[in-house]
């Protein structure tokens, strides 16, 4: 049976250089395009870490020799890596999809996501991007420029910006109609470009929206029938990497929320994913979020592997 999917794909997948990432995304678009070949409607969205730290590092590098490169606030750059992580993405899936006989058109959607500016996130900056720096220059930047800066693990001082809840998606039109007439869909990429609404208009904001929580969004907004959240690993586990280890093949969504309040999950790590799924799962009856490896996404659908969390 045909499934509307949305698949959340990690930037960590993705490589750190440009030449890493075209590679990769030759092996991302494989079982991407078998999802495909089996009928199904896919919406695919991806993070972003690496790349658009890249480019605010070199953007920020840049505006600091002589040639004086003006400085690039964030949310651009996480534009710019929209752009080339959906160039690199729409490229190898649709020259996948013609080795195999499918012609279907494949589009990336820069996409801007709202998000609250009255969100708790934006008192407490916690998300660190870019570059380090010494604690007098870090100095320099909370005064200069008003950044929030922390001592990030011995390495040196680094930004922080604040990782708000997506609230919209401001082209939910645009993913619609390319999605209805089937064209497979790259949107919400990194999370999405974050906004505020001012007026009638949209305003970037200095902040980084998880990726799993914007691919949860689009695909309530899609009514997609799955969530799929991808992983370094094939199954949820509790007490990951100990003697009682487990690995979880159903959640419902009570031993979900069980599961978190015993600290199972870390912040980093699998916990979005799992909160991700969960909100997905609750926000309609029938709709399933499955957490598992990118090779294992088409097991999963089919029930023989992977985590599915769902509301009972």
């Amino acid at each position: 049976m045909a499934n509307k999917i949305v698949v959340a794909l990690g930037g960590n997948a993705l490589g750190k250089t440009p030449q890493e990432q075209i590679a990769l995304v030759k092996n991302t678009a494989k079982p991407i395009v078998d999802l495909i070949a089996h009928g199904n409607q896919v919406i695919l969205a991806h993070g972003n870490g690496p790349q658009v730290g890249m480019i605010n590092l070199a953007m920020d590098t840049a505006s600091r020799t002589e040639a004086k490169t003006p400085e690039m606030p964030f949310a651009e750059c996480g534009a710019m890596s929209q752009g080339y992580i959906g160039y690199h993405l729409q490229n190898a899936i649709r020259e996948e999809l013609l080795e195999r006989g499918l012609d279907k058109p494949v589009a990336t959607v820069i996409t801007q996501v709202v998000v609250d500016s009255e969100d708790e996130a934006f008192a407490r900056p916690s998300k660190p991007i870019g570059a380090f720096y010494s604690k007098e220059e870090a100095e320099g930047m909370v005064r200069d420029k008003g950044f929030t800066m922390i001592e990030d693990a011995g390495r040196g001082y680094r930004r922080v910006v604040p990782s708000p809840l997506p609230v919209d998606v401001a082209e939910k039109e645009t993913v619609k109609t390319l999605v209805d007439n089937g064209h497979v869909v790259i949107t919400v990429g990194g999370g999405g470009i974050p906004v505020v609404r001012k007026g009638h208009g949209l305003q970037g904001v200095a902040a980084v929206i998880d990726k799993d929580f914007a691919s949860e969004k689009i695909a309530e907004i899609l009514d997609a029938d799955y969530l799929i959240i991808l992983t370094a690993v094939e199954k949820v586990a509790v007490n990951f990497g100990k003697e009682n280890e487990k690995w979880l093949d159903r959640l419902s969504l009570e031993e979900a929320e069980a599961y978190i309040e015993e600290g199972h999950f870390a912040p980093g790590s699998m916990l979005p994913k799992v909160r991700a799924a969960m909100m997905f799962a609750a926000s309609k009856k029938g709709r399933r979020a499955l957490i598992t490896s990118l090779e294992k996404a088409e097991m999963g659908i089919e029930g023989k592997t992977g985590t599915i969390i769902e509301s009972l």
